[in-house]
């Protein structure tokens, strides 16, 4: 599935490089490259946000042990409830989600 606002022959190569990558260290070197220390560290904030919220945590305790504000926290909540799924999809194959 493409999502219509992503659809870009850039961001395929984009994806198809992050699906060459076999092990945590490949993706390390490879972020590292890409993306900002700050930038990765948002994503995974973001991940962990989303797996606080499955697990029932409230704002305020996945503010508190995450950092994250609760604009953000908002902003996953609502992917969550009414996104495409892609969180949830990727902390299932993880076994991380309830």
């Amino acid at each position: 599935m493409q999502l219509k606002k992503l659809n870009d022959k850039s961001i395929d190569q984009l994806f198809e490089a992050i699906l060459t990558l076999k092990t945590v260290e490949e993706c390390y070197v490879f972020f590292d490259d890409l993306c900002t220390v700050n930038e990765i560290q948002s994503l995974s904030q973001r991940l962990e946000v989303a797996r606080m919220l499955g697990k029932g945590s409230t704002y305020n305790q996945i503010e508190a042990e995450t950092g994250a504000s609760t604009a953000t926290i908002s902003r996953v909540k609502r992917c969550l409830n009414y996104g495409n799924d892609g969180y949830k999809m990727a902390l299932e194959r993880l076994g991380r989600f309830d």
